[in-house]
């Protein structure tokens, strides 16, 4: 009698979950495309063109001190023959200590973009989140799950469940929005 329970439940498991439409059990789902909408949201490409910038500028002083550095050890090189070993010892001492400055340098510069940036990236990701769970409350969806590089709940979906490029045009609506609002104060404040 068990066994019996046992099979028709599955059966009836399976033929419930075999329904067409993505109104299986009556439940609406769809999918999103997490990888893409990392790639083509207009606020992640706006934080990645910041970066870029920030690290330039940051890195065209380091440059410089980088590139004086090269120039002390190839004079270093020529005058060790004539100074003496002694003074090379010390020369080259004190080269060491400059690179490993250098070095450290550049790693402070790096974490501190990685902080800043990670700061804004995790805001932007929390406000995309948000974006997907209101539009899913919005659109009568009962779960949306998400599939891409980073998040694999999704290992087959039928190319009518994505919803990624309907989320893709609202998020980049409404940042396009929020940027041109934020960007309009700033304006009429310089006029004044």
């Amino acid at each position: 009698m068990k066994k019996s329970l046992l099979i028709f439940g599955c059966a009836l498991a399976l033929f419930s979950c075999n329904k067409e439409g993505g109104d299986a059990s009556g439940f609406k789902t769809a999918y999103v495309d997490t990888s893409k909408l990392s790639k083509d949201y207009e606020e992640f490409k706006d934080l990645e063109s910041q970066s870029k910038v920030k690290m330039e500028e940051m890195g065209r002083e380091l440059e410089g001190k980088v590139q004086q550095w090269k120039l002390d050890v190839a004079s270093f090189q020529e005058e060790a023959k004539v100074k003496g070993q002694q003074w090379a010892q010390l020369k080259g001492q004190q080269l060491q200590k400059r690179e490993q400055e250098l070095m450290a340098e550049q790693e402070a510069m790096m974490k501190q973009l990685q902080g800043e940036f990670g700061v804004k990236n995790d805001s932007a990701v929390s406000k995309m989140k948000k974006f997907i769970k209101d539009y899913g409350k919005k659109n009568g969806y009962d779960y949306i799950y998400g599939s891409g590089e980073s998040t694999n709940s999704v290992l087959y979906a039928k190319d009518s469940y994505d919803i990624t490029n309907d989320i893709l045009k609202e998020l980049n609506d409404k940042y396009k929005g929020t940027a041109k609002t934020e960007a309009t104060p700033k304006k009429e404040e310089e006029t004044k």
